[in-house]
């Protein structure tokens, strides 16, 4: 089926007939009709530029509906769809260009060897056009998301069309239409969380979607009153974003919120249920979902049970299993998880030695370790390669973070290795402190003691301003490492 192409109703999976786009920041608001139109019109440009079926277009507008409006402009036309942070240093913008063989750049900001479009203009319309049939193969590459730096060789998630409209159908099947009906995004575009959880999800629900883009500690400081302006049924989010909001934005007080998605990071129990209890509302959910399997593909809910660190429930359609010793699949024990879904990725971007250890037969090799039980619930632990190794004894690092943000000082944690002539590596971790605390390294040590095995108790505890992210808004290890070490040199 690799040549089938989308027919002209098929856009109909991406933008149902009552969804509509409003902006938060000027509250401008565009409804099927503008936004079909603007397709068109920017379809015709890209097709003017000399864009055609196979090539490639990398997309990078601020606004993350003129990103909408790019991506689904590119599909029409046949062209592969490569999305990025705005905020990319030339060089950067270059060496994603060059990795990628990109023929067109879509942005405020352009890049050398690339036909450069200014950001895409949505214009209000009375009168939906009838699109022509969609070009792009169903089974063809439709979207790269790059999940690692963007400075050497990034690398690069190819979906098809056929996996992002299975995990959008699944997504309508387990979340109520009620729900999706006003949905906030705050996350970026170039995000599988922010673009096809957030964003691609609601608008094929028919729902009115709010665009907040990265609204910041000041904007999340009333993030309670924006749900009671917009009405607001539906959001999802990350951890850190919680932990700012729940500090600083008194509670919404409409009582319109019925749904919440945590994911894309470890959630804490206690922050789960601080969530529940701001947001007045028990149908909060700790999502499992990365980038390789078009964003969510289970959660756990506070409806069906307690919080429990690490807890994702069972598979939205498709299955988890264990690879157990051996490399025997099990459908219940600890170890290496395993997912099969219909959202998985066609593969990395021209990268066939990932792929080569990314799966075995129809299953994905996530990378993640956990539990599941006999009810066929997960409850994650980690990731493999963040384990440290202490004295041949594994620590997830995960499970450390968790620890740590348990304690009222903490803010924030995260937990990495450091080299030990001994030991091998022993626990370091980085923490952010509530504003005014002032709790020390050997106070945090100690009240680690008793709570955790030993060889999980951090040696080292390095307390900063603010943890580094990348442009996902998510925490490397490695870089949070290095600032540590750095500050106190």
């Amino acid at each position: 089926m690799t040549g089938q192409v989308l027919q002209d109703h098929s856009m109909l999976e991406f933008i149902a007939p009552s969804a509509s786009i409003v902006d938060v920041n000027d509250g401008r608001t565009y409804d099927r009709p503008s936004l079909m139109s603007s397709i068109a019109a920017r379809a015709e440009e890209m097709r003017s530029a000399g864009l055609d079926l196979g090539d490639r277009i990398v997309i990078a507008p601020r606004s993350p509906a003129a990103s909408l409006i790019d991506l689904f402009s590119a599909w029409q036309i046949g062209v592969t769809v490569v999305m990025v942070s705005p905020g990319l240093t030339p060089d950067e913008r270059t060496n994603v260009a060059a990795t990628t063989r990109a023929r067109a750049w879509a942005g405020e900001e352009g890049c050398a060897h690339a036909i450069h479009l200014k950001s895409a203009v949505i214009e209000e319309s009375r009168r939906e056009p009838c699109l022509p049939a969609a070009r792009l193969p169903l089974d063809g590459a439709a979207l790269i998301l790059l999940t690692s730096g963007t400075t050497s060789a990034p690398k690069g998630v190819v979906h098809s069309l056929r996996s992002l409209m299975a995990r959008l159908a699944l997504n309508r099947a387990y979340i109520e239409a009620e729900d999706l009906s006003q949905t906030l995004s705050i996350l970026p575009m170039h995000f599988g969380h922010g673009l096809i959880g957030n964003s691609l999800t609601p608008l094929s629900a028919g729902a009115r979607l709010a665009l907040w883009p990265e609204p910041g500690v000041a904007g999340l400081s009333r993030l309670g009153s924006t749900l009671d302006e917009l009405g607001i049924t539906f959001m999802s989010s990350v951890p850190s974003v919680w932990r700012v909001a729940l500090r600083l934005s008194p509670r919404p007080s409409r009582g319109t919120l019925r749904r919440i998605h945590i994911g894309s990071a470890p959630l804490a129990a206690d922050l789960w249920d601080q969530v529940a209890e701001w947001a007045g509302i028990r149908r909060v959910l700790n999502m499992y979902g990365i980038t390789e399997t078009a964003n969510w593909i289970g959660g756990h809910s506070l409806e069906d049970g307690a919080a429990v660190d690490g807890l994702v429930g069972r598979p939205w359609g498709g299955t988890y299993a264990i690879l157990s010793p051996g490399n025997v699949v099990e459908g219940t024990g600890r170890g290496p998880i395993l997912a099969s879904t219909p959202s998985r990725m066609i593969g990395y971007f021209e990268r066939e030695d990932l792929n080569a250890s990314a799966f075995a037969g129809p299953w994905f090799i996530t990378g993640d370790h956990g539990e599941i039980d006999a009810s066929g619930n997960l409850r994650l632990e980690g990731r493999r390669q963040n384990e440290i190794n202490r004295g041949g004894l594994k620590v997830p690092a995960e499970e450390v973070d968790l620890l740590l943000e348990r304690h009222p000082d903490v803010v924030e944690a995260c937990a990495f290795p450091i080299e030990d002539a001994i030991a091998g590596e022993i626990v370091g971790a980085a923490v952010v402190l509530a504003p005014e605390q002032n709790i020390s390294e050997s106070d945090l040590i100690g009240w680690c003691t008793g709570r955790i095995r030993s060889e999980a108790v951090p040696s080292r505890i390095f307390i900063l301003k603010g943890l580094p992210r990348n442009d996902r808004g998510k925490l490397n290890r490695d870089v949070v490492k290095r600032a540590a070490l750095e500050a106190v040199k």
